[in-house]
């Protein structure tokens, strides 16, 4: 597939060359374990065991490889099994990481609880301050610095290109979370980061019927190395997951062009409301790094988080009363969700540096009419 395509035409054709059996435009779902070899030894198309690989897929490794512009894509059965397979591949017990102050709680849970427990050590920076990420630093020690941008869930944004040199000064790779904007708003690989990492489950997927995790790196070497930990792990995506995400990337640029203009109207009628006391948002000009958030992504996204008066009871009440947007975890359907991050998604890093405020509120805006989901939200405002 050539370079010089557009994204859109990408999503829709990398990888996913007709069948050369049937012609089957849309590739098959090889629901199959094992492959007859061509004698000992002899891998038909390189293909022996569903664990180490299989053509579905392959074909959606090869589409996520395209749309990041990396040399390689891996994909697990789920965000957090990528996270896992990446974070044994880099580390050892003794070495370092830099975490962001704003991540998802299931990553602080996997740093915190699993990965420090075998000798790893963590330092947290406010990774939108690049002065935050060089105080923590340590030279020889770090080797990976982690970031998220938009961040999960007050939307922080992080200068890639700017982390990227230091982190790459102290010799440590960037790794850049990408799930919330997806490679359509940001390619973080191109901005200087060493690995991109996705829950495929949100925004690739995009229909909340699939559970998926996925890396993506240029670097060939650490290509090798990251493929190796995931064949001897295991944790990878299965035929049916791989091909239902193939299946929602191809409708991603049209889905995200809906997704950012909806949370953008939806922010013009939080910030003017006189019981939300905070909107973050980097679509906002008035967002601390609105002009960064500008010159790395297409468009802003579609997720959006607010405060409201009264702290915790009110926010909790307000995800209580809407009624279109639906009480849930996740993000980056078709259908819009409402959650309280600190009892749901967010309750693994009460107490941490990570916690976040009691009265926040988060939406993942999806792609209704986006009059109805006004109306929704003015409704459980009340």
């Amino acid at each position: 597939m050539s370079d010089q395509q557009s994204f859109e035409t990408l999503a829709i054709h990398a990888g996913q060359a007709a069948d050369p059996l049937t012609g089957a435009v849309v590739p098959p779902i090889y629901q199959v374990s094992t492959f007859k070899q061509d004698g000992v030894g002899g891998l038909r198309g390189g293909y022996e065991y569903s664990r180490s690989a299989n053509p579905t897929r392959t074909a959606l490794e090869e589409n996520l490889a395209a749309l990041e512009g990396g040399r390689r894509g891996l994909a697990f059965a789920s965000g957090l099994a990528a996270e896992d397979c990446l974070l044994r591949t880099l580390l050892a017990p003794g070495d370092h990481v830099v975490i962001p102050n704003d991540a998802y709680g299931g990553t602080f849970r996997l740093f915190a609880k699993v990965v420090g427990r075998w000798g790893v050590e963590w330092s947290v920076a406010d990774t939108s301050d690049p002065d935050s990420v060089r105080a923590a630093v340590r030279p020889g020690k770090t080797k990976a610095v982690w970031v998220e941008t938009p961040s999960n869930p007050l939307l922080g944004i992080t200068d890639i290109a700017a982390v990227a040199g230091i982190a790459h000064e102290a010799g440590a790779k960037l790794v850049v979370d990408n799930t919330f904007a997806s490679p359509y708003l940001q390619q973080p690989l191109s901005l200087g980061a060493d690995v991109v990492v996705h829950s495929t489950t949100k925004y690739m997927g995009g229909h909340s019927d699939v559970v998926g995790g996925a890396l993506v790196t240029a670097d060939a070497a650490l290509a090798e190395e990251l493929a190796f930990h995931q064949n001897a792990m295991g944790a990878v995506a299965g035929p049916f997951d791989s091909w239902l995400t193939l299946r929602g990337i191809k409708t991603l640029a049209v889905r995200m062009d809906r997704h950012s203009a909806n949370a953008e109207r939806i922010t013009e009628v939080l910030v003017s409301h006189p019981k939300v006391t905070q909107v973050y948002y980097p679509g906002l000009p008035e967002h601390a790094h609105h002009e960064v958030a500008a010159k790395q992504m297409r468009a802003f996204g579609g997720m959006v988080s607010f405060r409201v008066k009264g702290g915790q009871e009110a926010a909790v009440e307000v995800c209580n009363r809407a009624k279109l947007f639906t009480l849930g975890e996740s993000l980056g359907g078709v259908e819009s969700l409402i959650e309280h991050p600190g009892l749901m998604t967010h309750a693994s890093v009460a107490g941490s540096a990570l916690e976040v405020p009691a009265d926040l509120v988060r939406l993942s805006v999806g792609i209704e009419s986006v009059d109805d989901l006004v109306a929704d939200l003015q409704q459980a405002l009340g």
